[in-house]
């Protein structure tokens, strides 16, 4: 290579160890001084490994197209468009169950080390029902042939699929073999009764070149029911909700357990949802006490009606960075605060606003072990320490998990 000439490993195949899993479904392996991110192996096997991206720096991005030395956990994926170049949902399909948990807590664990210096035991709890049959809400691609698909590993190409392994039965077949807008997406949910509710969404231009959906009902009227923490959710179909069936009630009880709001006390439950925390915190805190519920989706309309009967309970429908820079929030020092960012994680910004208001506990809710380590980082930087940890297999087949943490100050 010539002094300047970038690197470029694409379509190149390599013979190399794999090392230990790193987050985001791959594991990594090294070539001549290069990192490679390789989906479809397993920590300790000698693979041939394909480059699929190669930007020219200091890693790339592999799959293993064969398998020279496998690892006694790996078994046959369930779902024949499971590996490369086909579907991209699911990471971990050829580990066996117990395997995939023992990734992720070692996932968990890695970015919890990183933001507290020191070794923290994680074990990624199994929930209820298995490894299969377990989603009960998807997104589908609609390609350009207007048949619903899933999209390969940091693709855009559409992979017709009429049967998914992982969904709950009946889900994915409601729509296979109709034919949809080309480029649009299809949203799919079956909520605690059974009942499916399914829309198409289409990305439109509008005047002065705004886009925005439009959305298309295919089935359902657009309601569905939950059931957890003891209360009937009844809300917008499309309103977020735990895809699996037992990950609200698992949650629910696990904030429970540590947040511990005493009567008459003052809460928050930031980005709250439907306010399932909120309703978890006002049994805690009593008539007598305050719940703050701050969420800004459309969820936050359907939390003012299901939280209704709990009069302790204020929702507020903004950002939860603009409600605690704008003092929304007014009221009595929380006590405890329960939050649930999105997989980009809270933030300095939101750390430092609930730290300044020094509540003794915080319990954490997040879907993204690096985010979750910055924020616990950013919460040490305020004298808070990680006091304990939780991990649930909330996404089976798949590299996401579920954590909840509590920080005392």
């Amino acid at each position: 290579m010539t002094t300047g000439e970038k690197l470029n490993w694409k379509g190149r195949r390599l013979d190399v160890e794999v090392g230990v899993v790193a987050h985001g479904g791959h594991c990594i392996a090294r070539y001549e001084g290069r990192v490679l991110f390789v989906r479809h192996a397993l920590p300790g096997e000698r693979v041939i490994a394909e480059v699929t991206e190669d930007k020219g720096g200091s890693y790339c991005r592999a799959d293993a197209v064969e398998i020279l030395t496998a690892s006694l956990d790996r078994v046959e994926p369930p779902c024949p468009l499971s590996g490369p170049g086909a579907c991209g949902g699911c990471d971990w399909q050829h580990a066996s169950g117990a395997a995939q948990r023992n990734l992720k807590a070692a996932v968990v664990a890695e970015h919890l080390a990183k933001a507290t210096g020191r070794d923290i035991p994680v074990v990624v709890e199994e929930l209820t029902g298995g490894l299969l049959g377990w989603r009960t809400r998807v997104r589908m691609a609609v390609g350009h042939d207007g048949m619903p698909g899933f999209h390969p590993h940091r693709s855009h190409a559409v992979i017709p699929v009429g049967h998914c392994p992982i969904t709950v039965p009946g889900l994915v077949e409601s729509v296979a073999g109709q034919d949809f807008l080309k480029d649009s997406e299809l949203e799919l949910v079956r909520d605690g009764r059974g009942r499916i509710n399914a829309r198409q969404l289409k990305l439109t231009r509008g005047p002065r070149g705004r886009t925005h959906w439009r959305r298309t009902p295919i089935t359902g009227e657009g309601e569905a029911v939950e059931f957890a923490a003891g209360r009937h959710w009844d809300m917008d179909a499309y309103n977020f909700w735990q895809i699996h069936p037992a990950a609200a009630d698992t949650l629910a009880l696990a904030v429970a357990e540590w947040s511990q709001a005493s009567p008459g006390s003052c809460a928050w439950d930031l980005y709250s949802g439907v306010g399932l925390f909120a309703s978890v915190l006002a049994s805690q805190v009593g008539p007598g006490g305050t719940v703050f519920a701050v969420e800004s989706s459309p969820s936050s309309s359907d939390s003012h009606r299901l939280l209704a009967d709990l009069p302790q309970v204020t929702s507020v429908g903004r950002r939860v960075e603009h409600a605690l820079r704008d003092d929304l929030l007014d009221g009595p020092e929380p006590e405890v605060v329960v939050l649930d960012p999105p997989r980009k994680g809270a933030g300095h910004e939101v750390v430092d606003a609930i730290a300044a208001r020094r509540p003794e506990r915080v319990v954490y809710v997040a879907c993204d072990p690096a985010a979750l380590g910055r924020d616990v980082a950013r919460f040490r930087m305020h004298n808070y320490q990680l006091d304990s940890v939780r991990a649930f297999d909330a996404f089976p087949m798949t590299h996401h998990v579920e954590a909840v943490a509590l920080l005392t100050a």
